[in-house]
């Protein structure tokens, strides 16, 4: 990488707190301590795609003390339209990755750190391949499902969202005599649900990764009510399928099909096999909002930082990640391998089971 003095920053996929902390530390070091220029890209890879090119650069007197504090992302993302097969107004498709290239050359930037999770971050990788961009990866999802890291920007506060929710519906299943089903974001990873479900105090927790029968979650669901309890807390994770391994799914206002539905499938068939009164809340969005938690903020700006960093020592092709309780730069082909899911034999897992939440089958 040669000498850099203009970089491009911009934020990709899903939004989830954190995301302006990260845009502020980038800015901070890169303009502080190096000198170079920061240009955030407007709505993602749609920002370098569209002509006119739509961006703004970043200066220290942009940040007010309020960003640190914001969820979101003031540069807007997107979480829909592949570059190389880009859908047309008039229903074809076009692969438009050279418009990403060129938009980034028109720019004259020198290096990309792209804000993004697994999904995002893989596609940014193919269009910075293919016109020899120098790119810096930035984890961030509230699933936690990025490889080569153990915490990514967002997680957390997704996690305290759940659990100040469960708080809030166990005194009202108490009142009750109710079980209360609670639907949590989670395409492929369990992380949001064990981690809230321990923290919560729930009785079951389905993920994803791991089967479970109906009858057994009605067993334990009586047998709290046995040991004098008068409700019960049930987590699930979005993308957890039905008992025959049938997906739950909604159609969004743009056609496409999304997680939604596994809560009001339990509470139907859990109604009829307890003979309790079940009561269904999903979270959905709420859980990427709010002010991110002190992890959070602390994981963006130390990320931020050593991303410019990474950038200014010529490692490109890399992402900067927490390991270890440490600081590491792992190359993004070990990170574009698809989700890091919940391994049934995860600590936090046994921990549940330890406690008597119910996760699903053992030794399935």
């Amino acid at each position: 990488m040669g000498k850099v003095r203009r970089l491009g920053v911009l934020t990709s996929g899903g939004d989830c707190a954190g995301l302006n902390a990260v845009i502020r530390a980038v800015t901070y070091r890169a303009v502080r301590t190096y000198g170079w220029k920061v240009f955030g890209i407007i709505d993602g890879s749609m920002g370098l795609m569209e002509r006119p090119l739509r961006y703004r650069e970043l200066d220290l007197d942009m940040f007010s003390g309020n960003m640190l504090r914001e969820a979101g992302t003031f540069l807007g993302t997107v979480n829909r339209g592949d570059p190389f097969n880009f859908p047309m107004p008039d229903g074809s498709t076009k692969d438009r990755s050279l418009d990403f290239v060129d938009g980034f050359n028109k720019l004259s930037l020198d290096a990309l750190v792209v804000i993004g999770g697994d999904g995002s971050m893989k596609i940014l990788k193919q269009l910075c391949d293919r016109g020899s961009i120098n790119m810096v990866g930035v984890p961030k999802t509230i699933d936690n499902d990025v490889h080569g890291t153990d915490f990514a920007v967002g997680f957390t506060t997704a996690v305290n969202v759940v659990t100040e929710a469960l708080d809030r519906l166990q005194p009202t299943a108490a009142s009750h005599h109710r079980v209360m089903i609670l639907e949590v974001m989670g395409r492929d990873a369990g992380h949001i649900a064990i981690n809230a479900a321990i923290s919560g105090g729930a009785d079951v927790a389905l993920v994803p990764e791991i089967p479970y029968k109906l009858d057994s979650i009605a067993r334990k669901i009586e047998e709290v009510i046995r040991e004098g309890r008068n409700h019960a807390l049930v987590v699930v994770a979005e993308g957890v399928k039905t008992e025959d391994g049938t997906p739950a799914t909604k159609a969004q206002s743009h056609g496409q099909m999304r997680y939604g539905g596994i809560g009001q499938y339990l509470s139907e068939h859990l109604a009829a096999k307890t003979e309790l009164e079940t009561r269904v809340t999903t979270l959905g969005h709420v859980q990427r909002g709010g002010t991110p938690s002190t992890r959070d903020r602390l994981l963006a700006s130390a990320f931020g930082v050593h991303a410019v960093d990474m950038v200014a020592q010529g490692q490109s092709g890399h992402m900067v990640a927490w390991r270890d309780n440490a600081l590491v730069e792992v190359p993004l082909e070990d990170v574009c391998i698809g989700p890091r899911t919940l391994s049934p034999d995860d600590a936090l897992v046994t921990a549940a089971r330890g406690l008597g939440i119910y996760v699903g089958e053992e030794g399935a």
